[in-house]
């Protein structure tokens, strides 16, 4: 059968965030034996979620753990149960945000899905990066979801218009904003940025505000900690990622503070916060210039002239070799993965005919 849009276009649904894109994922008989449903909040073995009905408790099959989902994924569960569900499948994504976890191990870690909305928070003292801020910028030019800096703190910095004049030059278009997180008035101009039905994300360091900002946009008591003075390195107060509503049918995505943020597969984020490198680069002489010595080389007749500040070169060069090389361990690590996994499919199919032979 054929999608109904008028079936699928449920209000309760369309509150918690679906669209058209989720529509034309889910044929109308479905809807005689499915729900769909948001996912609210991920732990170890069970997953907090919402229907246009109220709250649900889901369960994963043997095949799939709660890591295979990310806060914010749209998922169908069998219609007419209470307190707890079963996942039957996973909608596709509109946007997704995920990094490489930290440490040796070669896995991706999903931050979020289907956000629209990304507010990159840093704050006005020592804990301001603009190395790192560039890491949340390219995570969120690659999934194709608006960026937003936020800098917290305006309210102590005796100059906070220097931090947002160095913001501002990580994009001429880039929106900038110092503020006070705990000021109401200050943080409800915000709610300009996404509307009703529509998802935003905090990510930055720990200590920067942002369980500050979920408090004054929702206007509860969420746990919060403050920041050590001598270095400005935060606390961590928020454990595990959630969704929250705030004024007027928006929602709010709340994250644990990340001060290491490894990048893969974001060749297309690199280029777009770079671009202005990037376009020199296609000016230089030789195709395979690697902007250092070389004769003709655009890139260091920017610096020269100062035009290019050569610690961002070095830090486009940085995340490039950065990003081809967790792409290409995660790559490996997933082709790894499908081969032991077919070794025990196929061994255990080697069993059941041995046992089908006695």
């Amino acid at each position: 059968m054929t999608n109904n849009p008028t079936r699928l276009a449920d209000p309760g649904l369309i509150s918690l965030g679906w669209s058209a894109h989720f529509m034309m994922q889910v044929e109308a008989d479905e809807l005689d034996r499915f729900t769909p449903a948001r996912l609210m909040q991920i732990h170890r073995s069970l997953i907090e979620a919402m229907t246009s009905e109220g709250a649900l408790t889901l369960t994963t099959e043997n095949n799939m753990s709660t890591g295979d989902f990310a806060v914010g994924d749209w998922v169908l569960v069998p219609k007419d149960k209470r307190g707890e569900a079963r996942i039957e499948r996973r909608l596709d994504r509109l946007t997704l945000l995920e990094r490489r976890v930290a440490g040796g191990d070669a896995r991706a870690q999903l931050i979020g899905a289907n956000i629209d909305v990304l507010f990159i928070t840093s704050s006005c003292n020592k804990d301001f990066n603009v190395a790192r801020m560039e890491r949340y910028l390219i995570l969120a030019r690659d999934a194709g979801i608006q960026p937003v800096v936020l800098l917290t703190k305006a309210d102590l910095a005796s100059d906070p218009g220097s931090y947002e004049a160095q913001a501002q030059k990580l994009g001429q278009m880039l929106p900038v904003l110092s503020l006070d997180a705990r000021n109401k008035d200050q943080v409800d101009t915000l709610l300009d940025w996404w509307r009703a039905g529509q998802t935003a994300a905090l990510l930055g360091s720990s200590g920067v505000g942002k369980t500050t900002l979920l408090n004054t946009l929702t206007q509860a008591a969420h746990d919060t900690g403050g920041i050590r003075e001598d270095d400005a390195k935060g606390r961590h107060t928020t454990t595990a990622r959630g969704l929250y509503r705030v004024a007027e049918g928006r929602w709010l995505m709340d994250t644990p503070g990340m001060r290491e943020l490894r990048l893969f597969d974001v060749g297309e984020g690199v280029e777009a916060v770079f671009a202005d490198i990037v376009e020199l680069a296609n000016a230089c002489r030789f195709s395979d210039c690697g902007h250092d010595s070389e004769p003709g080389c655009a890139v260091q007749e920017a610096i020269a002239s100062a035009e290019l500040d050569p610690d961002r070169l070095k830090r486009w060069q940085k995340l490039e070799r950065e990003d081809r090389h967790n792409s290409e361990t995660i790559a490996d690590a997933r082709k790894r993965f499908r081969q032991h996994g077919k070794r025990v499919r196929s061994a255990m199919a080697d069993r059941m005919a041995l046992k089908g032979r006695s």
